[in-house]
C-alpha cells in the first residue's frame, strides 16, 4: 500500500475552505429541493415570497435590496411568481411611476406553511458575524472571485435556471433556483 503524502499547510487550508463551501452549497441545494417538493416553488422563489411576508408592498428595487440581489435577477423570479398567482404587480396609488409587488392570498397561505429558506439562514449567519469578520470574509470572497476570473459573471440567485423566459408548469411554479 502506498504511503500517504502529508498535505502542505496551504492544501489543508484550501480543503477546509472547500469543505465549508460544500456545506453551505449543500444546505442551499437541499432547502431548494425541499421547497420544490413540499410547496411547488424553488428556494429562490420561497426566499422572495418570504421577503414580502410583512405585508408591505415593495418596488422591484426595494425587493432586490431586501433579497440582496440585482434587480434583473429578482425580476425573473417575480415574473414567475406573478404568473403562478402568488404575487401581484400593481401601479402605486401614491406614485403612478412606481410598480408595487405584493403577496396574493395564495402566496400568503404558501409562506404560512413554509419553512425558512436557506438564504434567510445564510444572511442571518453572515449578519451575526462580528463586523471585522464580515469585512474579512467579503474581501476574501472578492479576492477569490477575482483570482478565479469570475468577476464578469452575473451574481444570480442560487441555482437559478438559465431559461429565464420559460413559463411555469401548470399547478406548480417553474424552478428558478435558490
Amino acid at each position: 500500500m502506498p504511503k500517504q503524502i502529508p498535505l502542505a499547510l496551504p492544501a489543508l487550508e484550501a480543503t477546509g475552505v472547500l469543505d465549508d463551501l460544500r456545506r453551505i452549497v449543500r444546505a442551499l441545494r437541499e432547502s431548494s429541493r425541499q421547497a420544490e417538493r413540499r410547496l411547488g416553488v424553488s428556494g429562490a422563489q420561497l426566499f422572495v415570497l418570504r421577503s414580502l411576508a410583512d405585508g408591505r408592498a415593495l418596488s422591484l428595487n426595494d425587493l432586490a435590496t431586501r433579497t440582496r440581489t440585482h434587480q434583473s435577477t429578482v425580476s425573473v423570479v417575480v415574473k414567475r411568481l406573478v404568473e403562478a398567482g402568488l404575487l401581484t404587480r400593481a401601479t402605486s396609488e401614491l406614485d403612478a411611476r412606481r410598480v408595487e409587488i405584493r403577496l396574493t392570498r395564495r402566496g400568503r397561505a404558501l409562506i404560512d406553511r413554509a419553512p425558512l429558506a436557506a438564504q434567510d439562514k445564510l444572511i442571518s449567519g453572515i449578519e451575526r458575524l462580528p463586523r471585522k469578520e464580515r469585512q474579512v470574509l467579503a474581501g476574501s470572497l472578492r479576492g477569490l472571485v477575482l483570482a478565479m476570473q469570475l468577476d464578469d459573471q452575473p451574481a444570480v440567485m442560487f441555482f437559478e435556471d438559465d431559461d429565464a423566459g420559460a413559463k411555469p408548469k401548470k399547478k406548480s411554479v417553474r424552478r428558478v433556483g435558490t
